[in-house]
């Protein structure tokens, strides 16, 4: 009953093989490797972009502040949702990385920007000149952190809007296949052909042990990114174990499976609570993570009985009445089993 994150799962039995695979004799350093140019070849004939730069780096952070520091200057902005991971989980990273430059939060319902929200702060950027940030780049979350998931037409809203102010799009894709696969789409379609830049493709999250993949689709960004990543500490001299992650991730189709089994984790757990009575959803379930509650009662049960999961927000009050209130956040990962939600459904149901 472990539903605190799908990073706490252990990583796939394919995963290590391919770890293992990669340990077998000496191999060139940084990324000069044949395993690191198979994985990227995969990624490139994935993506449908022949010409696109690939590199790996070991954490969603990197990626994603290395991405955008790649597309913007120090004195622009980074339009976001105020619940996208760049604002609340990488303590400053983008802005350290990119040199300074401003997160500007654009709400919207449930995790995703608004486009007129996204439209209106951009017209209002930069209007008195040298003494305000300047327009950067668009950052968009996918699965978001609320759980729900931009489907094609909500992604090609957003984009077309940076178009009209000539701004790149970076899609944060940690949970990139949960994402996909619920929008029964390809990795184009989510991506270059809605009109993104650059994307995080996230494998931690989905069975690898730790590898990020950023996809730059236009070419003349990738010195700029190969730049960055070294003075930024994330160029790995074993490299290869990052590639090697990467090319079991997406041998066979792998990663999709797994990611349809973690939704499908997911769906289950909603379904069931959905039919207790005393459940309440704050966003609607729609990948594999969800934010709902239930009086403290089945907490402290659930708890007692050993599930894990993450308070919303990060603590509860220590005492409160049994009927008390509380959301938790719930995310089910490959590695979940139906016997897992079933147990723990029955332990809400039974105080609800």
């Amino acid at each position: 009953m472990y539903f605190a994150s799908d990073n706490s799962a252990p990583v796939h039995p394919k995963i290590m093989e391919g770890l293992a695979r990669a340990n077998n004799g000496y191999a060139s350093g940084y990324g000069n490797d044949a395993t690191t140019r198979q994985a990227q070849a995969m990624i490139r004939e994935l993506f449908e972009a022949p010409e696109a730069a690939v590199y790996f780096v070991a954490t969603g952070t990197a990626a994603n502040a290395l991405a955008l520091a790649s597309h913007i200057a120090p004195w622009q902005g980074i339009y976001c949702h105020p619940l996208a991971h760049i604002e609340e989980d990488e303590c400053g990273a983008p802005e350290f990385y990119a040199g300074g430059a401003k997160l500007v939060l654009i709400d919207g319902k449930d995790g995703k920007m608004d486009p007129a929200n996204l439209r209106h702060r951009i017209e209002n950027t930069g209007n008195v000149g040298v003494h305000n940030i300047q327009r950067g780049a668009v950052s968009i979350t996918n699965v978001t952190e609320a759980g729900t998931v931009y489907n094609l037409n909500e992604i090609q809203a957003l984009t077309a809007i940076a178009r009209e102010y000539k701004l790149p799009v970076h899609l944060d894709g940690a949970r990139f296949a949960n994402a996909m696969v619920a929008l029964g789409c390809t990795p184009a379609e989510m991506t270059w052909k809605s009109g993104i830049d650059v994307v995080s493709f996230g494998g931690t999250k989905n069975g690898c042990m730790g590898v990020e993949a950023v996809i730059i689709f236009d070419p003349a960004k990738a010195w700029e990114f190969e730049l960055r990543r070294k003075r930024g500490g994330h160029l790995c001299s074993k490299n290869r174990f990052l590639a090697a992650q990467m090319e079991a991730y997406l041998t066979d189709g792998l990663w999709v499976r797994l990611a349809k089994h973690a939704n499908a984790m997911g769906s289950l757990l909603a379904t069931g609570l959905e039919k207790i009575e005393s459940v309440t959803f704050q966003h609607p379930q729609q990948a594999n993570m969800l934010f709902c509650g239930w009086p403290r009662a089945g907490h402290e049960l659930a708890q007692a009985a050993g599930s894990m999961y993450y308070p919303w927000p990060a603590e509860y009050p220590e005492t409160g009445p049994a009927d008390e209130f509380l959301t938790a956040r719930l995310v089910t990962s490959w590695a979940s089993t139906p016997q897992d939600v079933d147990k723990f459904l029955e332990l809400i149901a039974h105080t609800g």
